[in-house]
C-alpha cells in the first residue's frame, strides 16, 4: 500500500515537472480566479503574488518559479 501511494505522488511530480509555467498558470491560478493579464503587474509584484500563492494553492517550488517565469516573460 505505502509502495503503491508513494509510486503515484512521484509520477504526479514528473507530470507537473513537465508542464510549462503557462499550463501551471492555467491549471492553478485561473481555477480560482479571474485573473488578470501578466501584464497588469509589474516583475516584483509577480514575485510577491506567487510567493503568497505557492502556500495556497500548495504548489512546489518548481511550479512557483515556472508559473512566475512565465508571468515575466508576457508581461
Amino acid at each position: 500500500m505505502l509502495m503503491l501511494m508513494f509510486s503515484s505522488c512521484s509520477s504526479s511530480s514528473e507530470m507537473s515537472a513537465a508542464k510549462s509555467g503557462a499550463q501551471l498558470w492555467g491549471e492553478n491560478c485561473l481555477r480560482c480566479h479571474n485573473t488578470p493579464s501578466p501584464e497588469t503587474f509589474s516583475d516584483v509584484q509577480w514575485d510577491v503574488a506567487v510567493m503568497h500563492m505557492r502556500i495556497r494553492a500548495n504548489l512546489t517550488e518548481d511550479e512557483a518559479v515556472k508559473i512566475v517565469e512565465f508571468l515575466k516573460r508576457a508581461n
